[in-house]
């Protein structure tokens, strides 16, 4: 067999028997290549995939372009769907943003569905099908949370397993753990592309999503995401420059009417700014409109909590360039208050 052929067989082995493993796969620099695998992490060097796409595209095209049915029952049927489910996976893997292939993936699921409701749900074939939803969900998981370069921030994908989702949780009660598992690979996803906007956007709509299913339960809106809120202010901590996580948080603030959340997230936010030095606008940004959505006195509780002192030192125009800097700018007045925190706090005391 040619190269392009090897590394294609050895990467189709791989996805063909992960068994719904989640994977992590990453490229390689040249000289560590082609393809390296030590348990469920993968890597593989640039042109090596390339390699192996070239071969999945071919099969692909060969076998797409057949009238093919995608919930096969004979043998052979079945073997050119496994064909062509591992190269629409290695195609994914080297371009995310491929529609046909994700697309044809869709089809089948769908038509899977199809077949299973017309039986209203009652053939042996129910436990099969979640298994394959629950399979091509840690699929998705694979590509969002592999430190690949365009894959964390692919809106096919992202727009893929919501789909998948959705199907697998049908006529089912939401779930926090579920809520809670897809947080986990949206934080992860945050982490491999900073200011990760479809992540985000992703489980806002999940959640709302959930609560819809789950209103005759309850306040499901507001506990899923009480329940989000504190492991999240916790990542944007930890990644302060992340303007999508911070929005996030507010829009959880937001969902959770609790005054006492607010107040100790706000004061936490804070006193992590002081204890720091943080300068960066993205933290001073939420800080500022979290007290223009929760109220001002909520931000002076949580400065005199962390100063002892509320810093009343005038703006000078020498700090900023004019006055339409700080209206356009806002959160440059938290800064200043932080800034004259600062230079009090390192003064000698007498």
């Amino acid at each position: 067999m040619s190269t392009s052929d090897d590394v294609f067989q050895t990467l189709s082995e791989i996805f063909s028997t992960r068994n719904s493993q989640v994977l992590e796969i990453e490229i390689l620099s040249p000289g560590f290549g082609p393809l390296l695998q030590d348990g469920r992490s993968i890597g593989i060097t640039k042109k090596a995939l390339v390699q192996a796409f070239a071969v999945a595209r071919s099969i692909f095209f060969d076998l797409i372009g057949d009238s093919l049915d995608t919930s096969p029952h004979d043998e052979k049927s079945r073997s050119r769907v496994d064909d062509l489910l591992v190269s629409s996976e290695i195609l994914l893997l080297f371009d995310c943003e491929h529609l046909t292939a994700c697309n044809w993936r869709k089809k089948r699921l769908a038509a899977l569905i199809q077949d299973q409701d017309s039986s209203n749900g009652n053939s042996p074939g129910y436990e099969n099908l979640i298994q394959i939803l629950e399979s091509e969900l840690t699929l998705m998981t694979t590509y969002l949370c592999s430190p690949l370069h365009r894959h964390t921030k692919s809106p096919t994908l992202w727009q893929h397993r919501s789909w998948v989702l959705t199907q697998t949780i049908r006529g089912r009660s939401p779930n926090q753990e579920l809520f809670t598992t897809e947080l986990t690979v949206v934080l992860r996803a945050g982490e491999l592309h900073p200011k990760n906007y479809y992540a985000f956007s992703y489980i806002r709509q999940l959640h709302r999503a959930l609560s819809e299913i789950g209103k005759e339960t309850g306040d499901t809106f507001e506990l899923l995401a009480q329940s989000a809120i504190h492991p999240t202010v916790s990542w944007c901590l930890a990644h302060p420059r992340d303007i999508s996580g911070w929005m996030f948080v507010v829009y959880l603030m937001e969902a959770v009417p609790d005054r006492e959340i607010h107040n100790d997230i706000i004061n936490k936010v804070i006193r992590f700014a002081l204890d720091v030095g943080w300068e960066g606008e993205s933290l001073w940004t939420f800080i500022d409109l979290a007290v223009k959505t929760f109220g001002a006195e909520t931000a002076q509780e949580a400065f005199r909590t962390s100063t002892d002192t509320i810093p009343t030192t005038p703006i000078q125009p020498s700090e900023f360039e004019t006055g339409k800097a700080i209206s356009e700018k806002p959160w440059r007045i938290w800064l200043a208050r932080a800034r004259d925190y600062w230079a009090k706090s390192q003064q000698p005391s007498l």
